[in-house]
């Protein structure tokens, strides 16, 4: 069948490659945005830009004005808006996995999992607080140098005595990497997403640090004795010992 209207284009291989490399790159965006508190701002920016056209065609100079000189920032307006968010998806296309299927890559079990869950269990049971940080792909250096820098083999029981309370250490957070406690005592950015009376100081900076990098938190609470993980910005609490396992190896497992 013939389609006249069509009959001035052509359509080869190159369009093919150009519609799909397009099409792999929007459909990244907008995942990495789904996840992010991005698409909150993404709906205001909208509503501003209903109301401009609106005020253009009601005749409302006075607003149209004053939403033209806003939008004529747009660009400089979305990179203060969403700065977190673009350092996030820069971080995600450095990894160089976004592009890469879930189908594609190698799942690996991580032999950290039962460590650092059976040393919170230990703590939880004794509520005793523990902010353990498992570093990815994103280097953590910056936050190793607020605190005292280890490189000591992993183990439940070192993690139990840097926690323990009157330790040196155990106000700050441990961050784990590759089997290595590489540093203890480390201050964490808190959280300004989240209100005081919701979370306590360690959830505040576990949800910190994942808001900003890639990193995965184990948290302890002292007043509950529960544990939880965060992950992306996002908490999961009230873990047991068969749901922490599960839990803390699908964050790890999780690529951004």
């Amino acid at each position: 069948m013939d389609f006249p209207a069509f009959s001035g284009i052509s359509f080869g291989w190159r369009d093919v490659v150009d519609i799909a490399l397009v099409t792999l790159l929007f459909y990244n965006i907008i995942v990495m945005i789904k996840r992010t508190r991005a698409v909150t701002a993404i709906y205001g920016l909208i509503i501003i830009i209903a109301v401009y056209l609106v005020s253009r065609v009601a005749g409302l100079n006075t607003l149209n004005w004053l939403l033209e000189y806003i939008l004529s920032s747009l660009f400089l307006l979305v990179v203060i808006v969403f700065q977190r968010d673009i350092r996030q998806a820069l971080t995600s296309i450095g990894q160089r996995r976004i592009w890469l299927p879930a189908f594609f890559r190698k799942k690996r079990e991580d032999p950290t999992v039962p460590v650092i869950c059976g040393a919170a269990e230990y703590m939880a049971a004794r509520k005793i607080g523990a902010l353990i940080v498992i570093e990815r792909s994103v280097p953590l250096g910056d936050t190793m140098g607020r605190g005292v820098r280890l490189n000591a083999d992993l183990s439940r029981e070192l993690i139990i005595s840097l926690f323990w309370p009157n330790s040196p250490l155990h106000d700050g957070a441990a961050i784990v990497k590759g089997g290595k406690i590489l540093a203890a005592g480390c201050i964490l950015p808190l959280s300004t997403a989240v209100a005081k009376r919701d979370y306590g100081t360690r959830h505040r900076a576990a949800l910190g640090i994942t808001e900003e990098t890639d990193a995965v938190v184990v948290v302890v609470s002292e007043e509950r004795g529960v544990v939880a993980v965060a992950v992306e910005g996002r908490i999961t609490g009230a873990l047991d010992s068969a749901k922490l396992p599960l839990v803390l190896s699908s964050a790890l497992a999780r690529k951004i």
